[in-house]
């Protein structure tokens, strides 16, 4: 296996994705969601969408699972460009300080290594641990050797696939513990990172892992790889599915109203994949139309339920595509349900 390739034919599914990344928005944000669940933080992809059109009430646990979703956003563009050469110490940090910034419960200073004597397992006491982390001194010259590893600098380069830097660096990270809190979800954003830095649709794993989380084999290599893979493919056949229930629901729509050739409401459809929840000043800039255009649009699709008001207010008003979001907020292994074309 070339040390750039996937797994089998993991890579050629991915070339034959009509553009990737066209819904990867809302992917950054099903990652953020699934990852933060497993720390015990949650929020649904409804409320980081909404988040998205309106701040201003945004909830403590929403805004620290859409730092996550904002974290894949900044970061993944870097690896793309800098190659495996972003994985620094001051990377790590950074991110710890972009999913923990938000959190008021966290005792220490976010992107600061801790100071204290961690332990995993044991029902609260060290003599009952299952695995015990480095003592604070030793982290920086842990955590500098596992970085080593995700830049390749030895020659392991030579010999080993993506799954298998991916999946051994994910566990040795977990092992190191820099931080009193947030590392799984730390370990979690640099998967799409080791991908994008070695020019790969980076693919976003939460999802899987958080079904399978029980499966997870800690420091044993070879259950590990293979978790990684399974959780690779399975990601690429759920993408998949997703893009064929989306391409699905769009036809039914076009059965719904005669739609104008050009018209704001058809072109509406086609983004809605991207941005199932939207205000009519959010449609006008992304379509490049006028107000009133955009509101009419919005309202020819309300009156045939391909979209929905969800405020309730006068003013500042979100829209949302409840289809569209059926599909997207769906449990990952679950089929899709598509609604029948009108006859």
């Amino acid at each position: 296996m070339k040390r750039t390739e996937l797994s089998g034919g993991v890579r050629e599914r991915l070339v034959r994705l009509p553009d990737p990344y066209q819904i990867s928005r809302i992917l950054s944000r099903r990652e953020a969601v699934s990852s933060s669940a497993m720390e015990g933080t949650h929020s649904t992809l409804d409320e980081l969408l909404i988040a998205d059109e309106d701040d201003g009430q945004v909830g403590q646990a929403v805004r620290q699972v859409r730092d996550y979703a904002l974290a894949l956003e900044r970061f993944v563009p870097s690896a793309l460009i800098q190659g495996r050469q972003i994985f620094q110490i001051e990377l790590i940090q950074s991110l710890h300080r972009s999913v923990l910034g938000h959190d008021a419960s966290y005792r220490d200073t976010p992107g600061d290594f801790r100071q204290e004597v961690v332990w995993i397992g044991g029902n609260g006491h060290i003599v009952y641990s299952v695995y015990n982390p480095p003592p604070p001194a030793e982290v920086p010259y842990f955590l500098e050797e596992t970085l080593d590893y995700m830049r390749e600098d030895g020659m392991q380069m030579m010999t080993q696939s993506l799954i298998t830097l991916m999946a051994l660096a994910h566990a040795h990270f977990e092992a190191v513990h820099p931080f009193r809190d947030g590392n799984g979800r730390v370990s979690r954003l640099l998967l799409p990172l080791m991908m994008a830095a070695k020019d790969q649709v980076p693919l976003y794993l939460s999802p899987y892992i958080e079904l399978h989380k029980q499966a997870q084999q800690k420091l044993n290599w070879f259950p590990l790889i293979g978790f990684v893979s399974n959780a690779i493919v399975q990601t690429v056949q759920e993408l998949r599915i997703t893009r064929e229930a989306l391409r699905i629901l769009h036809a039914v729509w076009l059965t719904r109203r005669i739609f104008r050739k050009g018209s704001a409401a058809l072109r509406t459809l086609k983004i809605l994949a991207a941005y199932p929840v939207l205000t009519a000043p959010k449609l006008g800039t992304l379509l490049s139309i006028t107000p009133p255009a955009a509101n009419t649009a919005i309202n020819q699709l309300c009156q045939v339920g391909i979209m929905r008001e969800r405020t309730g207010y006068a003013r500042n008003r979100i829209y949302a595509s409840d289809e569209v979001l059926g599909i997207l907020n769906r449990p990952f292994s679950e089929e899709p349900i598509v609604p029948k074309a009108n006859r």
